[in-house]
């Protein structure tokens, strides 16, 4: 006599692309590229692009966001739940960043990549300081150096940047006007 299944299990359905990059994000634990995402799901990198956008969407009033910092995408907590998720891990909120911090950092964001020298020319005044400041906090990053006499270093937003401003991509800064500013020589890519 044959006995009966423990459990009455109904037959595995098929998960849409959209599941199953939110599956992969979940589980990911850090940024993924587009590329690693196409192969994971076997699919073209614009079918990927079409479902991390629907995703985001789907995303836009829940708990967790999708997050994009150029090729890069992740999930991340939303952060008007900061508060909480900060009281739950028992962790400190960091200081307030300083109004010349907040400068920087707005010029970093909206003119990236930029070194320090037009960082400079913009404020009118010294921002190594604060840049050490910026960098030590994860806000921004060396992203290579100019092809010009000196090397200058440039500067970028990094993740956790948007992370902390609860953006979800550089395209969402809102709008702002901010002075020229002369474009040296073509970045030297990091090694």
């Amino acid at each position: 006599m044959e006995q009966p299944p423990l459990f009455d299990l109904p037959a595995p359905r098929v998960l849409s692309a959209v599941q199953l990059l939110e599956s992969l994000l979940f589980i990911a634990g850090e940024a993924l590229t587009v590329a690693q995402l196409a192969q994971a799901l076997e699919l073209p990198a614009d079918a990927v692009e079409a479902a991390i956008e629907t995703l985001a969407a789907a995303c836009a009033e829940r708990g967790v966001r999708v997050q994009r910092h150029g090729d890069q995408v992740q999930l991340v907590s939303a952060p008007e739940a900061s508060a909480v998720i900060e009281r739950f891990l028992g962790v400190q909120p960091q200081a307030k960043l300083s109004a010349a911090a907040l400068e920087t950092l707005a010029i970093i964001a909206y003119r990236q990549p930029i070194t320090r020298a037009q960082v400079d020319a913009l404020r009118g005044v010294d921002s190594s300081g604060v840049i050490r400041a910026l960098l030590g906090r994860d806000l921004v990053t060396e992203a290579g150096r100019l092809e010009t006499v000196g090397r200058p270093i440039v500067y970028s937003t990094t993740d956790e940047f948007l992370r902390q401003f609860g953006l979800t991509r550089l395209d969402d800064l809102p709008p702002i006007e901010l002075p020229e500013v002369v474009q040296l020589t073509p970045l030297v890519e990091p090694k």
